[in-house]
């Protein structure tokens, strides 16, 4: 049964276009449509949850079936390959997608009965798959519910920690070897466990037109779980099941969806009222308008990003905040100098990395990338991390974030640059730039900071600050 081109009514990329009926069909169409295009599952989900009309119940299993297939993908292949008689991969897409979001229903959620996860997986490919597919799906989901996931089969740790690791907390390989190389065995367990949980819902509080508490007090009033963010006055943690649009404080521009490590990153960088300040690569607009926010409204915040699509929505968010200092341009962060060298007070280079910093809230992430992803994102992110450096004004101040955890893509960028640069930039000690309870963590007086999901409660974030001293 050779993998080939999707068949049925809906084709794979077509997914995307279609109103779902319940959960698990917009579970299922959602990691359809990330298994045949570019988007990842989280995106995908939103889109199609977006005006579906959808009671919470099935939106919020749609949600507990998207996210968890994509998050535990690896080891369903592994199990779901016994029974199939051939590797998951060999299969067409809507195949391997019934069949992930059947097995995920067995033999994760008690809740479900086994014959509505086989029944229903089978209806589903039936629905958007090739016209073979249901028999064949209806066959290895039975398979699958009679002999339950092969734990035996599963190296014990002692035996294999690494595939121990990667199967039973579901990472690729990989990154379970090289985070035991840095980390040891029991905080890359601790790791893998965070990345498998639900992340917190962070938001930033617009303090130019609200205070965090009388917002926060406001929001409780209105039933929704809230607590105050874990470094920053300006954060807040929602509970789960908040939708965005839907509260007024966000339709009015008191909030914005951010999470809270990268506050920290503009909280470092510290803009000032009246400073021309660059971000490098601006879209959405998060660091941008919070920025805006921290100065006042007062300056120029110049957003740039390669993709002009991409700054409308740059666009959107200083609107809706009321910020009128936000700039958006349409410009490869690399050519910036061509038209600011030397120019301005403050630079954030939060350059495009591999996000395995933010695997919690993007589950699939961690089955697309490779070893040799860090490689190429190094030389972009030091390409623009250069052209950053040569906007700045002699004393003027430059961050460098990524949210990933991998010293390429963070420290050895920034060593590498400071290297080449000679004694016209210098690195900049953190610890008068940080809340209190992250001032001692390692790097800190050296220029830079690694948050981590499972040390900090926060996405996994790189920060580095260096000034120019002539």
């Amino acid at each position: 049964m050779p993998a080939r081109r999707a068949g049925g009514r809906t084709g794979g990329r077509r997914a995307g276009g279609i109103r779902p009926a319940g959960g698990r069909e917009a579970a299922f169409l959602a990691l359809l449509a990330a298994e045949t295009g570019p988007v990842y599952v989280d995106q995908a989900l939103a889109r199609l949850l977006e005006g579906s009309g959808l009671p919470a119940r099935e939106r919020a299993l749609a949600t507990e079936l998207a996210y968890g297939v994509a998050r535990r993908q690896g080891s369903l292949d592994w199990a779901l390959a016994r029974w199939a008689r051939r590797p998951p991969e060999r299969l067409d897409p809507p195949v391997r997608v019934a069949l992930r979001l059947g097995a995920y229903q067995l033999w994760h959620l008690d809740r479900i009965p086994d014959h509505a996860a086989v029944a229903e997986s089978v209806e589903l490919v039936r629905r958007h798959g090739p016209g073979y597919a249901a028999g064949f799906v209806n066959a290895v989901l039975r398979r699958a519910a009679r002999h339950g996931f092969p734990h035996e089969a599963v190296p014990g740790a002692a035996e294999d920690l690494e595939t121990h690791l990667a199967l039973t907390l579901a990472h690729p390989r990989w990154l379970v070897r090289r985070w035991l190389e840095r980390l040891g065995p029991e905080e890359t367990r601790r790791l893998l466990e965070a990345n498998n949980r639900i992340p917190p819902l962070s938001a930033r509080v617009n303090m130019l037109r609200a205070d965090p508490r009388s917002l926060a007090a406001a929001l409780a009033a209105q039933g929704v779980a809230v607590e105050p963010g874990r470094f920053l006055p300006e954060a807040l943690r929602l509970g789960h099941g908040v939708s965005p649009a839907e509260l007024e404080a966000f339709q009015q521009g008191a909030l914005t969806w951010q999470d809270e490590s990268s506050m920290l990153a503009v909280h470092v960088l510290d803009p000032r009222p009246g400073q021309l300040v660059l971000d490098v690569a601006a879209a959405p607009g998060g660091k941008s308008t919070h920025m805006a926010e921290r100065m006042g409204d007062r300056g120029r915040v110049v957003a740039c990003d390669v993709d002009p699509g991409r700054l409308e929505k740059v666009r959107a968010a200083a609107r809706r905040l009321g910020l009128r200092s936000v700039e958006p341009l349409a410009l490869d962060g690399r050519l910036l100098p061509e038209r600011f060298a030397g120019q301005a007070d403050r630079v954030l280079a939060d350059v495009p990395c591999s996000g395995l910093g933010v695997i919690a809230r993007r589950p699939d992430l961690r089955w697309r990338k490779t070893p040799e992803d860090l490689k190429a994102l190094a030389a972009l992110q030091g390409e623009l991390l250069r052209a950053a450096a040569a906007c700045l004004k002699p004393g003027g101040v430059l961050v460098y974030s990524t949210c990933t955890t991998e010293p390429e893509e963070n420290q050895q960028v920034v060593e590498g640059f400071l290297r080449e640069g000679g004694d016209r930039f210098a690195a900049v000690d953190l610890r008068p730039r940080l809340p209190a309870p992250l001032r001692d963590e390692p790097g800190t007086e050296r220029g830079w900071l690694q948050l981590w999901p499972h040390r900090h409660g926060v996405d996994g974030f790189f920060i580095a600050c260096l000034q120019r001293r002539r």
